[in-house]
């Protein structure tokens, strides 16, 4: 099968398209054929050495798959069959209630396109940061319900004028360092702030515990990649249950995919850079050839 690859971590440029074996499903796993992935931000900080898989998982690049069963392991008879169209979580926390107002990091981004509708369909209120027109537009199309550039203005200044001074319940931040005085400015007392990413590094200068301490708040962290698999598991059940179902059908409101753009695998640089650059606004996808993974289904 092929696989995005690097010998040495680095820059976009070290990334090519190479064959590698095809790995056998254990117990309670099923060989998926890909036909498409995505990237995410793991995808370029594994790339450049700063992220690397937790043991025992594939160093392949890739945290998420479509495509259809071409293998079962033991345990799965029954539940799949071959050929059967999947969706997977490769090797968050924040209960978002009806009416909380919640702010959105990178808000034209994957994540952040598809937080603005989970949001709206939990019937709470998404705001968001992005960095250009376009991308604050897109937001505002995706059901937004207010954008801030966050390269010209002081979004915390800004949401506190939207919310009249109260702030915000939830804080979606994949940001991390840079944004912790602007995030505790504008995070309601009781507030939640859930980190998932840390694109400007973790170090914090400043009085971060008493100014958290003074507003009640608490702060979450999450990552997927390292959770075991009876998590994730949990997870699959929950998208399944709660969020697929709006996805088709007569289901109202609907969740929307947004894709950026699709590059072929071979171009897996190219579509890296676009990232890097932060240029895209939602999804980048990328088509396999001919791909296997293993991992929990939808």
């Amino acid at each position: 099968m092929f696989a995005a690859y690097f010998d040495c971590p680095g820059g976009p440029e070290n990334l090519y398209m190479k064959e590698v074996m095809k790995p056998s499903p254990g117990q309670g796993e099923v060989l998926v054929k890909v036909s498409a992935s995505a990237l995410n931000r793991a995808d370029l900080l594994q790339r450049r050495g700063k992220y690397p898989p937790p043991e025992g998982a594939s160093d392949i690049l890739g945290l998420e798959a479509a495509g259809s069963v071409a293998g079962l392991g033991p345990g799965c008879r029954g539940r799949w069959k071959m050929g059967d169209a999947v969706m997977a979580l490769l090797s968050g926390g924040g209960k978002i209630q009806e009416g909380e107002t919640v702010l959105i990091h990178a808000g034209a981004s994957g994540v952040g396109m598809a937080a603005i509708q989970l949001v709206r369909l939990a019937k709470a209120i998404p705001i968001v940061t992005a960095g250009t027109q376009e991308k604050r537009k897109a937001t505002a199309n995706a059901g937004a319900a207010a954008g801030f550039n966050y390269k010209n203005e002081d979004f915390s200044e800004k949401v506190l004028e939207f919310t009249q001074g109260s702030g915000v319940d939830i804080i979606l931040d994949c940001v991390g360092g840079s944004y912790w005085e602007k995030n505790l400015n504008c995070l309601s007392t009781d507030g939640r702030w859930i980190i998932y990413g840390l694109l400007s590094g973790g170090e914090v200068h400043g009085d971060l515990l008493a100014r958290l301490l003074s507003k009640r708040a608490s702060i979450h962290t999450s990552l997927l990649r390292s959770r075991d698999k009876e998590y994730k598991e949990r997870l699959v059940r929950a998208f399944t249950e709660d969020a697929l179902p709006y996805f088709s059908g007569g289901a109202s409101p609907r969740l929307q995919p947004l894709v950026d753009s699709v590059y072929p695998l071979h171009k897996i640089a190219e579509a890296h850079r676009v990232m890097e650059e932060n240029k895209n606004i939602g999804k980048i996808v990328i088509e396999m050839p001919v791909c296997f993974k293993k991992g929990p289904l939808l």
